[in-house]
């Protein structure tokens, strides 16, 4: 099993901002990502829709033999996760907005968060706001266009910036220190993000923590690969395979299919 990939899976390509810290921390390791495009965004689906597509996803990963599936999408990790650990016995990795460290540090009291509409319509989501941000304002906002914009190739248009500013002045009136980004399609936002914010706004995802506890889930059940050669990657789409191309700017030897 050690040598078996893992499998990632989002609503499109943002998911990729979540294999490249992987990648970063398992360099040996083979992975499968695949990127479902054509569904993209999965924010604005119901629950019911979220958990179907979801399930097709773990399926195909599981069919092309991984042995750790990581869910790199907030909104599938909000609303299936839990479906897919009850249905299946491979090991899930989930992710959700990294709100507990912004809510730890803020000195303003004040984190805006910019998500989809089914991360923060979650109750996932909402019980973590309430665990950890009940003293401090969060300001929330959907991410409307955004995803269909970058999944069309459009990351750095005039379109996105007009849509970053309508979402980010609520945050900035608010006097946030800390920006949350839920969504893993947002981290590529980035160049812009720094743009448009105030040198003092910390911006923050959940890469890194997927990363970290990925390489623990591994250690745990003991499905590490322990081979010294560099990990072999595969990366599957149903829709435009330049964008996830331009985005990982063309460094890796990519395997594309449609699925």
């Amino acid at each position: 099993m050690n040598k078996q990939p893992i499998g990632i899976f989002d609503s499109g390509v943002g998911g990729t901002s979540i294999w490249k810290e992987i990648n970063l921390l398992l360099p040996n390791e083979n992975t499968i990502y695949l990127a479902d495009s054509a569904n993209a965004p999965y924010g604005l689906k119901s629950k019911e829709a979220i958990i179907n597509l979801s399930i097709k996803n773990t399926e195909y990963l599981i069919k092309k033999g991984c042995k750790i599936i990581v869910v790199a999408c907030n909104t599938a990790t909000t609303n299936a996760i839990n479906e897919l650990r009850e249905t299946y016995k491979i090991p899930f990795i989930g992710i959700e907005p990294a709100i507990k460290p912004a809510a730890l540090n803020t000195q303003t009291k004040a984190v805006g968060i910019l998500a989809t509409k089914g991360t923060l319509s979650s109750e996932l989501f909402h019980k973590t706001t309430d665990l950890f941000a009940s003293n401090i304002t969060v300001i929330e906002r959907i991410g409307e266009g955004i995803v269909e914009l970058i999944e069309s190739g459009q990351l750095y248009s005039e379109d996105m910036k007009v849509l970053l500013k309508l979402y980010l002045q609520p945050m900035l009136n608010a006097n946030i220190d800390y920006l949350v980004l839920g969504c893993t399609h947002y981290p590529y936002l980035m160049p812009l993000l720094i743009e448009l914010l105030p040198n003092h706004v910390k911006i923050i995802d959940s890469g890194e923590a997927v990363a970290r506890q990925t390489k623990a889930v591994l250690d745990k059940h003991n499905l590490l690969n322990t081979q010294r050669k560099k990990g072999n990657y595969q990366f599957y789409t149903n829709r435009n395979t330049d964008v996830m191309a331009s985005l990982l700017d063309n460094a890796f030897g990519i395997d594309y299919l449609d699925f």
